[in-house]
């Protein structure tokens, strides 16, 4: 199993160099952030880089990894949570998606609002409905099954975790609509 780590690691890391330093500069048209007439804005290399970035790290995480068990077993139990980890990151995309919309459904049998979902996505509440309960969801969900249950701390770590990404990738960014609210 170390062996094959080394092979995953190496692989991911020279992946991610290759991507950083050869794709995205020959394929975006513009940097990290962009300024335009006192407008800030994201540019088109920012999410590339930052995947890439993460995936250098993820990769020489793995490399400096030591492991006591040099077996090449794949248990059935890997299976499992594999399986589980995926549906938990199809719940929560599944939350980020829906959620909004369907608050708002909730809110109209009320007679809160009675508007549709597209003109009210840029604001509060519905601007972070979706990403906040998604997000939460993917973090607190792949932790919890990390860990073998679910504790409060892991629920409050992921909320801060997600309204942390929400303070950075939403609040500098006058025109950015945070996902899926682009969509709409």
């Amino acid at each position: 199993m170390y062996r094959l780590n080394i092979y995953i690691g190496s692989g991911a890391v020279l992946l991610a160099l290759v991507g950083l330093f050869l794709w995205v500069p020959q394929d975006t048209g513009t940097g990290l952030i962009v300024h335009v007439r006192r407008q800030v804005s994201i540019g088109d290399a920012l999410a590339p880089t930052i995947a890439f970035t993460l995936m250098v790290i993820g990769g020489v995480l793995l490399l400096i990894e030591q492991r006591k068990h040099t077996s090449t077993e794949v248990e059935l139990a890997s299976f499992f949570h594999t399986g589980a980890l995926v549906a938990v990151i199809v719940l929560g995309l599944l939350l980020m998606r829906h959620a909004g919309p369907g608050l708002l459904l909730v809110a109209e049998e009320f007679g809160a609002t009675d508007t549709e979902y597209r003109l009210l996505r840029e604001t509060f509440p519905w601007k972070y409905t979706g990403y906040f309960l998604g997000g939460v969801t993917m973090i607190g969900g792949m932790a919890s099954l990390s860990a073998g249950r679910v504790q409060a701390r892991t629920v409050l770590i992921a909320i801060a975790v997600t309204m942390g990404l929400i303070a950075l990738v939403d609040v500098p960014f006058d025109d950015l609509l945070l996902p899926p609210n682009g969509d709409y």
